[in-house]
């Protein structure tokens, strides 16, 4: 069963800086990312309504309640806070009628304002609520962006992860993670990972110990988070291990569901991985542009085969 997350009312109250109409005095925890516009539900339709959304009440919802008399508009809203929703947020600096914080009060349900209009403001909220309550895993390796690509090593310890790591911030590219990497699915297509806090920044090299890399190389060298476009898995050189050598075969690791692009491979002495992952990084977005020097390669010996 997929571990259910949350994020505290209060943080998200300082992320967006809203105004605190009542707060009850428990922390209030929310656990869906979806929110809610509740024109139907004050209208007293509550089929397929999800109570555990924050409601958002904008100028169309304002109007409508500011139009009903005291007594209907208590009822409506009464209904509505019944539900115990999670919190109850005003747009558009919009006036909140002093019956509304009553029952606010009597149900404990937060009831926050901002200025922002109401489309802006949801689309940031969901935005932010996507990222804070996704499914997240932590996988040993280092995270890299080259050229705008994020690059994801993996291998066993001692592989040259981390080296390679410190060569690619040489030559001007940025680390987020090493060791461990937190991977959050932020969307249904992609991946971010970051760094656990108390060790971001920071590089571990055997045989000298721990490097700050932002202090070395300078701000230009981290980056907190990046999205994961590439996984590259180092292993050592096996003999007579048939490798891939044209990469007409696509391959992928599938991290929380979603299918990456994959490379392996193989190190031993005098490769030089960090021209290796720059390259990958290229090619890649090549890939995704739709060009495909393999497939290009293939398309030109059969015509030739075809001619003689």
């Amino acid at each position: 069963m997929q571990e259910k997350y949350t994020v505290k009312l209060t943080k998200i109250m300082n992320e967006f800086n809203l105004e605190t109409l009542y707060l009850p005095e428990e922390e209030v925890l929310i656990e869906s990312a979806d929110v809610n516009r509740p024109g139907l539900p004050i209208s007293g339709f509550f089929e397929y309504y999800d109570p555990k959304r924050i409601q958002i009440i904008g100028k169309a919802e304002y109007t409508y309640l500011k139009n009903l008399s005291i007594e209907e508009r208590n009822e409506k809203m009464t209904s509505l806070f019944e539900h115990k929703v999670p919190a109850l947020i005003f747009t558009r600096d919009i006036p909140v009628h002093p019956e509304i914080l009553t029952l606010a009060e009597k149900y404990k349900v937060p009831v926050l304002r901002t200025s922002l209009m109401t489309s802006e403001f949801m689309s940031a909220l969901i935005a932010y609520l996507n990222n804070e309550l996704a499914p997240r895993i932590t996988r040993h390796g280092v995270l890299v962006e080259v050229y705008g690509e994020g690059i994801l090593i993996l291998g066993e310890s001692g592989i040259g992860k981390s080296e390679a790591a410190v060569e690619l911030m040489k030559r001007g590219h940025r680390l987020i993670a090493d060791d461990a990497v937190e991977i959050k699915k932020v969307s249904a297509k992609a991946l971010v990972g970051s760094s656990p806090e108390i060790i971001r920044h920071f590089i571990e090299i055997r045989g000298i110990g721990v490097i700050d890399v932002q202090k070395i190389f300078g701000m230009g060298a981290v980056k907190n988070t990046e999205k994961i476009d590439l996984v590259i898995l180092l292993e050592a050189w096996q003999k007579g291990k048939q490798y891939d050598r044209l990469g007409l075969v696509d391959e992928y690791t599938n991290i929380l569901g979603l299918d990456i692009p994959s490379l392996t491979i193989p190190v031993r002495p005098g490769r030089n991985l960090a021209i290796i992952f720059e390259v990958a990084a290229m090619n890649n977005r090549q890939r995704k542009m739709g060009y495909n020097a393999a497939e290009e390669l293939n398309k030109r010996l059969m015509e030739q085969i075809h001619r003689d």
